[in-house]
């Protein structure tokens, strides 16, 4: 009985043990503390809507909070600076888009480069872009805004949500195509742009579909068309300026990076949950909601598609440099 008893007692103090043995395992595990995630672009806007939602499903699922960090500027890269110069432990997000890998070859000198200093983690939505005008410009279509701006060389006013995004290359590239000249204005942010060009402070601008949706429909703002491949439910009787300029198609991403030499099992981890909230319906329904479509990929397939779009704007830019010489 002595010896039943003291092997009883054994077992006891080691079961007793576990859980304090654990814990530590525990804290020890990712995330064990709240996660930020930068956002080039302002409160308010459809791209910092996105990152909202998916940060709120984020911090339910991880169980630890996920602070927006809101940090516009320099066309997105003062938010690609910050992240870059955090520690690449995964507790630093960063919310990309095409605008990044257009920045790759638009500055000629970044303290940073996007394709090395930084890890794609996974996409989250496509989002449309609509051309637009104050409704005090007489035009209703892309045909007639082209025939208009020609007549008018340079007295057009558009405007972009910033230099090097893809607002402005959206414009570059209608320029090039169209044979039509015209001042660009840009701004920090898509809001910002959207309440001048209400104002009437400028004429045009190119803009994310969601963020300029209800002006569009309570008619302080005319949509002439979807920079896009297709035409969009939420406004179907808007066309595409493809239907008018052959060939014409700008559309684009969005998606959340870490700084390069986060752990494979972090990345891992962030893509698996970020994949399974644009899967989950109430995501799914928010996201729509602003004219998001859900991406879900891999994240070497996400950096893939980094590396396509850096291609395909650095030949963009060099092909309107050449036109300008």
């Amino acid at each position: 009985m002595k010896v039943l008893r003291r092997e009883f007692l054994h077992l006891a103090t080691a079961v007793a043990a576990l859980p304090t043995l654990a814990c530590p395992a525990r804290a020890q595990s990712y995330p064990a503390r709240p996660l930020r995630l930068i956002v080039g672009y302002p409160a308010g806007g459809s791209t910092d809507l996105v990152a909202r939602i998916m940060g709120a499903w984020l911090a339910e699922r991880l169980g630890q909070s996920v602070v927006i960090e809101n940090k516009p500027g320099a066309g997105t890269n003062l938010a690609v600076q910050a992240a870059v110069a955090s520690p690449p432990d995964g507790y630093t997000l960063l919310f990309v888009t095409t605008t990044n890998a257009i920045n790759t070859s638009f500055h000629a000198a970044l303290p940073f480069d996007f394709l090395r200093d930084l890890a794609p983690v996974a996409a989250l939505v496509e989002l449309p872009f609509v051309m637009e005008v104050n409704p005090s410009v007489p035009v209703k279509t892309v045909a007639e805004f082209i025939a208009h701006a020609k007549a008018n060389p340079g007295k057009i006013n558009a405007a972009s949500f910033g230099t090097g995004t893809v607002s402005h290359m959206a414009w570059e590239l209608f320029k090039l195509m169209a044979g039509i000249e015209m001042m660009h204005v840009p701004y920090h942010g898509g809001a910002p742009m959207v309440t001048d060009l209400i104002g009437g402070r400028v004429q045009a601008g190119i803009d994310a579909l969601p963020n300029s949706l209800a002006h569009i429909r309570s008619g302080a703002l005319r949509a002439l068309a979807l920079t896009g491949p297709a035409r969009s439910a939420a406004v179907p009787d808007v066309p595409t300026v493809g239907e008018t300029l052959t060939g014409y198609e700008v559309s684009g991403w969005t998606g959340i990076a870490v700084p390069a030499g986060a752990p494979a099992a972090v990345i891992a981890t962030l893509n698996r949950e970020i994949n399974a909230g644009l899967a989950d319906p109430r995501i799914a329904a928010r996201l729509a909601a602003v004219g998001g479509r859900p991406i879900q990929v891999t994240a070497d397939q996400f950096g893939a598609l980094w590396r396509r779009d850096t291609d395909k704007w650095a030949k963009v830019m060099t092909f309107a440099a050449g036109k300008r010489e």
